[in-house]
């Protein structure tokens, strides 16, 4: 169980080797790729994320692709050298969360940071592919019914926790992967925002809500 993985570890490893993935989450791939190819701040631009999505509007398919590797490599690196280096499936959740909240709040831009999809999902990967195969089939279902991404996207991470419990049976593990949901749907408020719009506008009959602020 992860609450006794975690008590043979002392409070200054557990500090350490989160603060190592939070800054290797800090690493914002799409910021550091528009200022070395366009010399422009991608926060100031589109929806102002460094996610892979914004970063595609201003570079275009490559620049998609790019981002979207390293954000999705930084997670599965933060979990992986976790789980190497400390031999604890403990800590490699607790590298999860930390590698998305400096993905979601880096620190050297004033907190202005991505979503942490696609980190966190790299991440998840790494920690436990049936993890990540059950949200590929939540988001599937949920997309089928909905024909868009952004909610069922969205809405796929709250089966996790119920997922990781199931497989797992561990309460601990459930709770952590509740809060790393709970961390990416805070980080998604206003794409939830329009999706309730679309939703609306739907219903309505009248034309589709601009796309460029998700």
């Amino acid at each position: 169980m992860l609450a006794d993985q975690l008590k043979s570890f002392g409070g200054f490893e557990i500090c350490a080797g989160l603060l190592a993935a939070y800054g290797l989450g800090c690493l914002t791939t799409g910021y550091y790729l528009v200022r070395l190819r366009a010399g422009q701040d991608i926060r100031r631009l589109g929806s102002g994320s460094v996610g892979a999505r914004n970063v595609g509007r201003v570079l275009g398919r490559s620049g998609f692709f790019i981002t979207l590797a390293g954000d999705f490599g930084k997670g599965a690196l933060a979990v992986w050298a976790m789980r190497h280096f400390c031999s604890s499936d403990g800590l490699a959740v607790l590298a999860l969360v930390a590698v998305s909240l400096g993905h979601i709040w880096p620190l050297q831009l004033r907190f202005h940071g991505g979503k942490g999809v696609a980190t966190s999902l790299g991440g998840l990967l790494l920690l436990d592919w049936r993890l990540a195969a059950a949200y590929t089939v939540f988001f599937a279902l949920l997309f089928a019914a909905v024909r868009r991404s952004t909610l069922p996207g969205l809405a796929a991470y709250a089966g996790l926790p119920l997922a990781s419990y199931v497989m797992n049976h561990d309460l601990l593990e459930a709770l952590l992967l509740a809060a790393l949901g709970a961390l990416v749907l805070f980080a998604h408020r206003s794409n939830l925002g329009n999706e309730k719009l679309f939703g609306e506008a739907r219903r309505k009959g009248t034309p589709e809500i601009n796309q460029s602020k998700l």
